[in-house]
């Protein structure tokens, strides 16, 4: 494996609508044989009623699914301590970056909400909006 590719909520969400943004990341990891991420939180925040149970099934399929852990947890604790940021709203948010970090490198995380969230990141990981 050269990397990791990880999904927030909303990569997963375009993933499931297929969005050809989405599309053209997964080829492309899968060329490069990069690993593509979700953490399992990610699974109840991006799950639409409106979207088949299959389709979301079919989608997250196509990606390697991270179990949370008590080290995951400790560890997204710790990024919203140094980010000056609050559990109660960021909680998803520093799972997700505690999930990236612990993935193997290079990593990149594709998300919607780059400017918020770069201080969970820090350097290691590059963040690009979706």
């Amino acid at each position: 494996m050269s990397g990791t590719l990880v999904l927030d909520c909303e990569g997963l969400s375009k993933l499931v609508r297929r969005t050809p943004e989405l599309t053209e990341w997964l080829v492309a990891a899968e060329a490069e044989d990069i690993r593509v991420v979700v953490s399992s939180v990610t699974l109840v925040e991006a799950r639409d009623p409106r979207t088949q149970q299959a389709r979301f099934d079919h989608a997250v399929s196509r990606v390697n699914v991270v179990p949370s852990s008590e080290a995951i947890a400790r560890r997204a604790s710790k990024l919203l301590a140094s980010a000056g940021l609050h559990g109660h709203k960021y909680a998803l948010d520093a799972i997700v970056a505690a999930t990236a970090l612990a993935s193997p490198a290079p990593v990149t995380v594709l998300t919607s909400d780059p400017e918020d969230l770069r201080d969970l990141y820090g350097a290691e990981v590059q963040v690009i909006k979706v």
